[in-house]
């Protein structure tokens, strides 16, 4: 069974190309993170890569290792700004692998000892929420 077509048409590539809006929290030519709308703990961002790909699995190498040093630098940023105890980092390839948006993503997810993560209900949080542990992890990047 062959691998379907990048959709020029998903979310995310409606927000690269400023089509649908996000809480932004780093951009570089590489990559762009954002505040997920559905978070599943305080500070849960997600980072994309600007190259089209559905996933881990059919980016070219060279897109995947640029993407990389991001992921980290967002996921330090992320750890620093809301005092997490660690970090979870989600990564779903195809269908069966639980991926829903087919391109290329990773949760980063701050943890704390003790504290599960909530439930994917699709509840959206509020905006002022998401904008103000933007600002934190802004402000953690720089």
């Amino acid at each position: 069974m062959s691998t379907p077509a990048y959709d020029e048409n998903n979310i995310f590539a409606k927000i690269l190309r400023g089509e649908m809006p996000c809480t932004k929290v780093y951009e570089d030519d590489v990559a762009l993170a954002f505040m997920d709308i559905m978070p599943r703990a305080d500070g849960h961002v997600l980072v994309i890569p600007k190259k089209a790909g559905r996933n881990l699995l059919d980016i070219d190498a060279e897109a995947l290792a640029q993407l990389m040093p991001r992921v980290q630098k967002v996921a330090r940023a992320v750890k620093k700004a809301v005092a997490a105890d660690g970090i979870t980092l989600h990564q779903y390839n195809e269908s069966a692998g639980g991926q829903v948006i087919f391109h290329l993503h990773f949760h980063i997810l701050p943890r704390w000892a003790g504290v599960e993560l909530r439930p994917h209900t699709g509840e959206m949080a509020k905006p002022e929420a998401l904008a103000a542990l933007a600002e934190k992890i802004i402000a953690a990047l720089a």
